[in-house]
């Protein structure tokens, strides 16, 4: 195993047992933050009044490979109706990321967080992860993995989020 996977299946290991009281669940505040983005600052609060799909994921991920191509489609799709992805990557490296992107390319939002503050605070515990955020930043959905399934659960469940008056 290279020393990037480890490194980040350290973080997430470290995020699931670092002492976290309460884990995050439906209907709660989805903790705030404010990381680096491709562009601008990316801070969740910028997106309130929107839903909020954001997906945790890192250069080594197989399954983060497959999940772009329908986050692209789902951002396409939705964007107008209120969608915004914002994908974190939580390479430590930024060569990592950036030949990931150069091969992979998204008209979705992407963030880095090369020191993994965000994956504890969402408690993330597997890659690739995500939670939908509802308009008034609470979440709707926690999802470990991705995979066909889980694809068109997420998709109707954001449908019906859309389909809600702001």
């Amino acid at each position: 195993m290279s020393p990037l996977k480890i490194s980040c299946l350290s973080l997430l290991l470290f995020a699931a047992l670092s002492g976290h009281a309460h884990a995050i669940e439906r209907g709660q505040s989805a903790p705030e933050f404010s990381i680096p983005g491709t562009n601008r600052q990316l801070k969740l609060s910028d997106y309130r009044g929107k839903l909020v799909y954001l997906d945790f994921w890192a250069s080594w991920c197989g399954p983060c490979k497959k999940s772009f191509p329908w986050m692209n489609s789902m951002q396409e799709k939705f964007g107008p109706r209120g969608l915004t992805i914002i994908a974190v990557n939580l390479d430590t490296k930024t060569e990592d990321s950036d030949l990931f992107l150069s091969k992979v390319p998204t008209n979705f939002l992407i963030g880095f967080d090369k020191q993994g503050e965000l994956p504890k605070r969402y408690q993330v515990q597997g890659m690739p992860s995500s939670v939908l955020i509802d308009r008034e930043g609470k979440i709707i959905a926690i999802h470990k993995g991705f995979n066909e399934t889980s694809a068109k659960r997420i998709e109707e469940e954001i449908e019906v989020q859309l389909q809600k008056k702001p």
